[in-house]
Protein backbone atom coordinates (compact mmCIF):
# COMPACT_ATOMS: atom_id res chain seq x y z
CA UNK A 1 0.00 0.00 0.00
CA UNK A 2 1.31 3.44 -0.96
CA UNK A 3 2.35 5.65 1.94
CA UNK A 4 3.23 9.30 1.30
CA UNK A 5 6.01 9.98 3.81
CA UNK A 6 5.87 13.68 2.98
CA UNK A 7 2.66 13.84 5.01
CA UNK A 8 4.77 13.86 8.18
CA UNK A 9 6.43 17.16 7.19
CA UNK A 10 5.07 20.66 7.58
CA UNK A 11 5.38 21.97 4.03
CA UNK A 12 5.17 25.75 3.66
CA UNK A 13 4.55 27.09 0.16
CA UNK A 14 5.70 30.71 0.16
CA UNK A 15 3.91 31.81 -3.00
CA UNK A 16 1.01 34.02 -3.95
CA UNK A 17 0.37 32.09 -7.17
CA UNK A 18 -3.09 30.46 -7.27
CA UNK A 19 -1.89 28.14 -10.02
CA UNK A 20 0.95 26.75 -7.89
CA UNK A 21 -1.43 26.20 -5.01
CA UNK A 22 -3.98 24.45 -7.23
CA UNK A 23 -1.40 22.15 -8.84
CA UNK A 24 0.04 21.12 -5.48
CA UNK A 25 -3.44 20.48 -4.09
CA UNK A 26 -4.36 18.33 -7.10
CA UNK A 27 -1.08 16.40 -6.70
CA UNK A 28 -2.05 15.55 -3.13
CA UNK A 29 0.49 17.66 -1.25
CA UNK A 30 -0.50 18.71 2.25
CA UNK A 31 0.85 22.21 2.80
CA UNK A 32 0.08 25.66 4.06
CA UNK A 33 0.54 28.93 2.22
CA UNK A 34 2.54 32.00 3.19
CA UNK A 35 3.87 34.96 1.23
CA UNK A 36 7.30 36.59 1.41
CA UNK A 37 8.01 40.26 0.77
CA UNK A 38 10.91 39.66 -1.62
CA UNK A 39 11.43 42.22 -4.38
CA UNK A 40 11.91 40.41 -7.69
CA UNK A 41 15.11 41.91 -9.09
CA UNK A 42 18.37 40.27 -10.08
CA UNK A 43 21.93 41.11 -11.16
CA UNK A 44 22.04 42.04 -14.87
CA UNK A 45 24.69 39.45 -15.74
CA UNK A 46 22.40 36.51 -14.92
CA UNK A 47 20.82 34.59 -17.79
CA UNK A 48 17.97 32.11 -18.17
CA UNK A 49 17.79 29.57 -15.37
CA UNK A 50 20.28 31.60 -13.32
CA UNK A 51 17.60 34.26 -12.92
CA UNK A 52 14.88 31.80 -11.94
CA UNK A 53 17.13 30.09 -9.38
CA UNK A 54 18.36 33.42 -7.98
CA UNK A 55 14.78 34.62 -7.46
CA UNK A 56 13.64 31.37 -5.85
CA UNK A 57 16.61 31.43 -3.46
CA UNK A 58 16.03 35.11 -2.76
CA UNK A 59 12.44 34.44 -1.74
CA UNK A 60 13.62 31.73 0.64
CA UNK A 61 16.29 34.05 2.02
CA UNK A 62 13.67 36.71 2.79
CA UNK A 63 11.76 34.28 5.04
CA UNK A 64 12.14 35.77 8.50
CA UNK A 65 10.69 33.09 10.80
CA UNK A 66 13.04 30.32 12.02
CA UNK A 67 12.15 26.92 10.62
CA UNK A 68 11.57 24.17 13.14
CA UNK A 69 12.67 20.55 12.57
CA UNK A 70 10.21 18.91 10.20
CA UNK A 71 9.29 22.15 8.44
CA UNK A 72 10.21 22.63 4.78
CA UNK A 73 9.91 25.99 3.05
CA UNK A 74 9.15 25.88 -0.69
CA UNK A 75 9.73 28.95 -2.86
CA UNK A 76 9.55 29.21 -6.63
CA UNK A 77 9.76 31.68 -9.48
CA UNK A 78 8.84 31.13 -13.12
CA UNK A 79 10.31 33.14 -15.98
CA UNK A 80 9.83 33.11 -19.74
CA UNK A 81 13.16 33.34 -21.57
CA UNK A 82 12.96 34.35 -25.24
CA UNK A 83 15.78 35.50 -27.50
CA UNK A 84 17.94 36.52 -24.56
CA UNK A 85 15.21 38.46 -22.75
CA UNK A 86 13.31 37.64 -19.59
CA UNK A 87 9.62 38.25 -20.25
CA UNK A 88 8.18 38.65 -16.78
CA UNK A 89 4.71 39.71 -15.74
CA UNK A 90 3.64 42.54 -18.05
CA UNK A 91 3.07 45.92 -16.44
CA UNK A 92 0.08 46.74 -18.65
CA UNK A 93 -1.86 45.62 -21.73
CA UNK A 94 0.60 47.29 -24.10
CA UNK A 95 3.51 45.32 -22.66
CA UNK A 96 1.46 42.10 -22.74
CA UNK A 97 0.84 42.68 -26.45
CA UNK A 98 4.55 43.31 -27.03
CA UNK A 99 5.49 40.10 -25.22
CA UNK A 100 3.04 38.02 -27.25
CA UNK A 101 4.25 39.53 -30.50
CA UNK A 102 7.77 38.52 -29.48
CA UNK A 103 6.62 34.96 -28.68
CA UNK A 104 4.67 34.64 -31.94
CA UNK A 105 6.26 32.05 -34.24
CA UNK A 106 9.08 31.58 -31.75
CA UNK A 107 10.42 28.85 -29.49
CA UNK A 108 11.02 30.04 -25.95
CA UNK A 109 11.85 28.49 -22.59
CA UNK A 110 9.67 28.49 -19.50
CA UNK A 111 11.95 28.07 -16.48
CA UNK A 112 10.85 27.53 -12.89
CA UNK A 113 13.45 27.93 -10.18
CA UNK A 114 12.66 26.15 -6.91
CA UNK A 115 14.30 26.46 -3.51
CA UNK A 116 13.72 24.00 -0.64
CA UNK A 117 14.88 25.05 2.81
CA UNK A 118 14.65 23.50 6.27
CA UNK A 119 16.30 24.33 9.59
CA UNK A 120 19.68 23.00 8.45
CA UNK A 121 20.07 23.14 4.69
CA UNK A 122 18.67 24.30 1.37
CA UNK A 123 18.72 23.16 -2.24
CA UNK A 124 18.09 25.16 -5.40
CA UNK A 125 17.26 23.73 -8.82
CA UNK A 126 15.29 24.59 -11.93
CA UNK A 127 13.10 22.89 -14.52
CA UNK A 128 13.00 24.07 -18.15
CA UNK A 129 10.27 23.46 -20.73
CA UNK A 130 10.56 24.44 -24.38
CA UNK A 131 7.40 25.95 -25.88
CA UNK A 132 6.69 27.02 -29.46
CA UNK A 133 3.88 29.27 -30.67
CA UNK A 134 2.67 29.37 -34.24
CA UNK A 135 2.47 32.79 -35.86
CA UNK A 136 -0.17 34.77 -33.99
CA UNK A 137 -2.12 37.55 -35.66
CA UNK A 138 -2.48 40.95 -34.02
CA UNK A 139 -6.23 40.37 -33.81
CA UNK A 140 -5.66 37.13 -31.87
CA UNK A 141 -3.17 38.75 -29.52
CA UNK A 142 -5.40 41.73 -28.80
CA UNK A 143 -8.46 39.52 -28.31
CA UNK A 144 -6.60 37.39 -25.77
CA UNK A 145 -5.19 40.33 -23.81
CA UNK A 146 -8.56 42.12 -23.79
CA UNK A 147 -10.57 39.10 -22.64
CA UNK A 148 -8.12 37.14 -20.45
CA UNK A 149 -6.13 39.94 -18.77
CA UNK A 150 -2.83 38.00 -18.47
CA UNK A 151 -1.00 40.63 -16.40
CA UNK A 152 -0.37 38.14 -13.58
CA UNK A 153 1.42 35.65 -15.85
CA UNK A 154 5.07 35.50 -16.87
CA UNK A 155 5.29 35.99 -20.62
CA UNK A 156 1.72 37.33 -20.67
CA UNK A 157 0.04 33.99 -21.36
CA UNK A 158 -1.45 30.94 -19.72
CA UNK A 159 -0.85 27.67 -21.54
CA UNK A 160 -4.19 26.34 -20.26
CA UNK A 161 -6.10 29.34 -21.64
CA UNK A 162 -7.46 30.25 -25.07
CA UNK A 163 -4.18 31.39 -26.58
CA UNK A 164 -2.34 28.29 -25.40
CA UNK A 165 -5.01 25.93 -26.69
CA UNK A 166 -5.10 27.62 -30.08
CA UNK A 167 -1.57 28.86 -30.48
CA UNK A 168 0.97 26.42 -29.01
CA UNK A 169 2.30 23.83 -31.44
CA UNK A 170 5.10 22.14 -29.47
CA UNK A 171 5.91 21.47 -25.82
CA UNK A 172 9.26 19.94 -24.87
CA UNK A 173 9.23 18.87 -21.23
CA UNK A 174 6.84 19.37 -18.33
CA UNK A 175 3.44 20.86 -19.21
CA UNK A 176 2.76 21.61 -15.53
CA UNK A 177 5.96 23.62 -15.36
CA UNK A 178 4.40 26.03 -17.87
CA UNK A 179 1.19 26.18 -15.84
CA UNK A 180 3.25 27.25 -12.83
CA UNK A 181 4.85 24.34 -10.94
CA UNK A 182 6.65 21.20 -12.16
CA UNK A 183 4.90 19.02 -9.59
CA UNK A 184 6.55 15.71 -10.52
CA UNK A 185 10.04 17.18 -10.25
CA UNK A 186 9.06 18.94 -7.02
CA UNK A 187 7.81 15.67 -5.52
CA UNK A 188 11.06 13.87 -6.40
CA UNK A 189 13.16 16.73 -5.03
CA UNK A 190 11.19 16.77 -1.77
CA UNK A 191 11.71 13.04 -1.33
CA UNK A 192 15.46 13.53 -1.79
CA UNK A 193 15.55 16.59 0.44
CA UNK A 194 13.62 15.11 3.35
CA UNK A 195 15.55 11.86 3.08
CA UNK A 196 18.82 13.79 3.63
CA UNK A 197 20.12 12.89 0.19
CA UNK A 198 22.21 15.66 -1.34
CA UNK A 199 21.84 17.41 -4.68
CA UNK A 200 24.41 19.46 -6.57
CA UNK A 201 23.38 22.76 -4.96
CA UNK A 202 22.46 21.55 -1.48
CA UNK A 203 24.26 23.54 1.18
CA UNK A 204 24.09 24.00 4.92
CA UNK A 205 22.60 27.25 6.18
Amino acid sequence: MFSDRLQSFDLILASGSPRRRQLMMEAGFRFRVAVTGFEECWPPHLRGKEIAEFLAAGKAGSWEEPLAPGQVLITADTIVWCNGENLGKPANDAEAIRFLRQLSGCRHEVITGICLRDSEKETVFSVTTGVTFRELSDDEIRYYVRNYHPLDKAGAYGIQEWIGLRGITTIEGSYYNVVGMPVSELYTALLDFTGNETRNKTRNI
